[in-house]
């Protein structure tokens, strides 16, 4: 591991990202890079600086952590990724773990978690907030239990088809909430429940497939 890890953060409450910062500046062996108040902002400072960690609120304006990282992906930065979040939402921890997130820490917790869940990251280690554990223990039987089957589309309910087709005209995961009345976080639920159902791995995956199969969206 590096004797120095630059970090960019972005969280869009100035105090509480102020709070992080300093918790991350008292580290000799970390430093604060840039900070940013929104997805795209982060993004920019991420494309700018190439930190080796990236400290993401899931919940951002303008792009989620989410949606950052697919970004990412998709721009070939290979920043490790820290997820800052208040859901203790399992479904919502399957799809960080599916984008190849290293880290994922609760917000309540993260004052006493950011400096090892970075240097963790650093590392290419994953670091999980406590109350989360147990989500690993279900995600690794889910997966070991997995039968292996080739559902089609048709198997998809009508809300998963549409929102199929809107990752296939590529709209991000805010894009689709905002359009179908619903929440980032149901968007995601519903873009891991079509990855799970379609077998498909891999933070581009899932766009590859709507994209190949678009006109059966139709």
């Amino acid at each position: 591991m590096k004797t120095e890890i630059r970090i960019v953060i972005a969280d869009d409450h100035p105090v509480y990202r102020r709070g992080l910062s300093l918790t991350i500046a008292a580290d000799p062996a970390l430093k604060i890079v840039a900070e940013a108040e929104d997805g795209e902002a982060a993004l920019k400072h991420i494309r700018a600086e190439e930190p080796d960690v990236a400290v993401l609120d899931v919940d951002m304006p303008l792009k989620g952590g989410f949606d950052v990282v697919r970004a990412m992906r998709q721009l070939n930065l290979h920043t490790t990724v820290v997820f800052l979040t208040m859901h203790k939402d399992e479904g919502l921890f399957n799809v960080a773990m599916d984008l190849g997130v290293k880290a994922y820490v609760l917000k309540d917790s993260a004052i006493t978690d950011i400096v090892a869940s970075i240097k963790a990251a650093a590392a290419g280690q994953n670091f999980i907030s406590a109350p989360l554990a147990t989500y690993l223990v279900t995600r690794s039987h889910r997966l070991s239990t997995f039968v292996e089957h080739k559902p089609s589309i048709n198997d998809l309910t009508p809300t998963e088809r549409r929102i199929l087709k809107l990752i296939a005209d590529q709209k991000t995961s805010r894009e689709i909430a905002d359009q179908l009345f619903i929440s980032v976080r149901t968007v995601e639920r519903h873009r891991l429940n079509i990855g799970i159902k379609l077998d498909l791995h891999g933070s581009n995956a899932l766009l590859k497939f709507a994209l190949e199969n678009k006109q059966r969206l139709l």
